[in-house]
């Protein structure tokens, strides 16, 4: 594949080969109806059903995407170690409060409701969470300081170029997982299971979030790091030191590549 002056594949660039939104219908104008003019009996007008799987029928194709997950660069020997991004994984620096920690415990998805998942509701916590884009809502508050109080105070004193982010194509998750259209302990969070629902979830969440910010991706249990086409970091330094990390693993990994873009503070 060609590589591009960020250090992707080309086609993984989302600044040398940004996904493309389909455009949208232009409305077209009508000629105004001319009333009749012998008398008729007034009707009730005929509601159109809008639902939103017609309305985003034209949004992103979710198997085509990458998923992502970002952490600490202190965590990543064990995720090495392993092999694999581990659900309930006690990490070596944890960037949530213990009560972020306990509301994604508490609260389930119920992936049987919208798909085919196993048929009982699953707490949050049982997954592994990936965004579907490098500027996550919450990676973003993250890198700008982490100042909301979901966040540890270690996060507060870490910089955005400590972090890595590891990026995994959606086609190599399998098929058991869930989507949600916001954050997943959210009280009026959609859920959708598996590719179809998934799917669909993320073409009605692109109406309103085009960027799929707030959307995230759950996989149970674990996310083999065989699966990963990239691990990406801030800098040189970061690259150097993310290379040692894996030559100490001993194992296979996928490659390293400088992406600034995705350690910048969001632009307002």
């Amino acid at each position: 594949m060609t590589e591009c002056i960020h250090g992707l594949d080309i086609e993984h660039c989302d600044i040398c080969n940004p996904r493309v939104r389909e455009p949208q219908p232009a409305a077209v104008s009508r000629a105004p109806r001319i009333p009749r003019t012998s008398p008729r009996k007034a009707q009730a007008p005929r509601l159109r059903d809008s639902g939103p799987a017609t309305s985003a029928a034209s949004g992103p194709d979710l198997i085509s995407l990458r998923a992502h997950h970002w952490t600490h660069v202190s965590n990543l020997p064990s995720i090495l170690a392993s092999g694999a991004l581990q659900a309930g994984a006690t990490p070596e620096l944890d960037v949530s409060t213990p009560a972020l920690r306990e509301s994604r415990a508490q609260a389930t998805v119920a992936g049987a409701e919208h798909g085919d998942f196993g048929g009982e509701p699953t707490s949050v916590a049982s997954f592994v969470p990936l965004a579907l884009t490098p500027s996550s809502a919450a990676w973003a508050e993250v890198r700008a300081g982490a100042e909301e109080d979901r966040w540890s105070d270690a996060a507060r004193e870490t910089r955005a170029t400590d972090y890595v982010v590891l990026v995994f194509p959606v086609a190599a998750l399998g098929t058991e997982f869930v989507v949600t259209d916001g954050d997943a302990t959210g009280a009026t969070t959609r859920s959708g299971a598996g590719i179809e629902a998934g799917g669909s979830l993320v073409r009605r969440a692109s109406l309103t979030d085009p960027d799929l910010v707030e959307v995230e991706l759950l996989v149970p249990d674990s996310v083999d790091l065989a699966s990963a086409t990239l691990i990406g970091v801030a800098n040189d330094k970061a690259r150097d030191r993310v290379k040692e990390l894996i030559k100490a693993a001993k194992g296979a990994s996928p490659r390293v590549a400088i992406y600034p873009p995705w350690f910048r503070p969001a632009e307002d």
